[in-house]
């Protein structure tokens, strides 16, 4: 015998919760991935600079994540006023 439904139903719910830490792990790994990329053709490119400081400064709204992206907007802008001066 299985078991209960009691028990049939707390296992399910448990599959359930294992598969959603999964693909909330996953989706973590997926943003890390694409952030770093994104961060490291921006400081390589004004016009990437340009955008991803706007819209880190559009989004990025609470108190403690400004000043976590502190220093990267200062490269940002460095990085993206540099084409004004023929940088590349």
């Amino acid at each position: 015998m299985v078991g209960t439904i009691e028990q049939q139903v707390a296992e399910a719910q448990a599959k359930l919760a294992r598969l959603k830490t999964r693909a909330k792990a996953q989706d973590t790994r997926r943003k890390i991935i694409v952030g770093a990329i994104v961060t490291t053709e921006a400081l390589k490119d004004p016009k990437i600079a340009k955008w991803l400081a706007s819209t880190l400064r559009k989004n990025a709204t609470r108190e403690v994540d400004q000043k976590e992206l502190a220093g990267l907007l200062a490269d940002l802008d460095a990085k993206a006023h540099s084409a004004g001066a023929g940088e590349a």
